[in-house]
């Protein structure tokens, strides 16, 4: 006698339900590949930023003997740094503070402003409609274009005729304007300001400079950080414009008094002490800079996240 309920224990399996878990398996493959390849890239890119800035903290470590006698990523038996860097300070009865602090004012005022004026440039670009808008974002697209050394020599001229040559203002004013910023600001503002906020401020009785302060800066935190960074960087490390405009010493920033250490270094070999010391040195400010405000852009990147 056949019994009709039971069931047949023997598994079945179909044949189209592998295709898709096959597909996911390469998809998975290709994105594990991916993050590999991009990661190595990364990598590299590290490397090949932080191998220099490796090299100069090992040479400020060392006397000039040491230097050119071992291997210069290698760190040497006599641990000359605290030596160095209290020459750095000494020399000269403390010229380097001098450039120091003058590099502080050149880029820290310059790269406040020109940040500032960006923003306010890049918002009116943005926000407001007015005859000539168009041609004006040409012009600052032009500005991008071209380079500092080739407004250097010009600048020099106007200003010698000012009477303003060989004083704080010739490296500061130049400073104070930035193209390249002003066009990223207004970018980022038609991006990110809604105009229907701004109407609802404006309704609200807000006046305009208290909507720009109030709503658009506030928005605009990311590319204002941006800006501030490359400004900051930009006139820290500015040696051709100061080259032109000054003539004393005393006014140099941190550029130019290490280039003027370091020509010396043919006829007086101890400035090579002071020269990587003092390079060891003028990093310090902008590692500190990047490692404060990029926490500005990590708020930005998920500001859109969350209404």
């Amino acid at each position: 006698m056949t019994s009709t309920g039971t069931t047949d224990p023997t598994p079945t399996f179909s044949v189209g339900a592998q295709a898709p878990r096959s597909a996911h398996d390469r998809s998975a493959g290709r994105r594990s590949g991916m993050r590999i390849l991009v990661t190595a890239i990364l990598v590299v890119v590290a490397v090949y930023f932080l191998v220099p800035v490796y090299w100069v903290v090992v040479a400020a470590t060392k006397t000039t003997q040491d230097l050119f006698a071992t291997n210069g990523f290698v760190f040497s038996a006599d641990f000359a740094l605290w030596h160095n860097l209290a020459e750095v300070l000494n020399f000269q009865d403390g010229i380097f503070l001098r450039w120091f602090l003058n590099s502080v004012i050149y880029a820290g005022v310059g790269a406040l402003f020109a940040t500032y004026f960006a923003a306010a440039g890049g918002y009116a670009l943005s926000k407001y409609v007015f005859r000539g808008r168009g041609f004006v974002f040409g012009l600052i697209l032009g500005g991008v274009l071209v380079p500092g050394t080739a407004t250097a020599l010009p600048l020099f001229l106007l200003f010698s005729e000012l009477g303003l040559a060989n004083t704080y203002w010739a490296v500061l004013l130049p400073s104070l304007v930035s193209p390249f910023g002003l066009f990223l600001c207004r970018i980022y503002a038609d991006a990110t300001v809604d105009t229907a906020l701004l109407e609802a401020a404006r309704l609200d009785g807000a006046g305009e400079l208290r909507i720009f302060h109030t709503v658009g800066l506030r928005v605009m935190t990311p590319a204002l950080v941006t800006v501030f960074l490359f400004q900051l960087v930009g006139i820290w490390n500015n040696y051709f414009l100061p080259l032109v405009m000054l003539s004393d010493e005393r006014l140099y920033p941190i550029t130019l008094g290490l280039n003027n250490w370091r020509s010396q270094t043919d006829r007086l070999p101890e400035f090579y002490e002071l020269t990587t010391g003092g390079v060891l040195l003028s990093i310090i400010p902008l590692a500190i800079a990047m490692i404060v405000l990029q926490r500005f852009w990590r708020g930005g990147l998920t500001e859109g996240s969350v209404k």
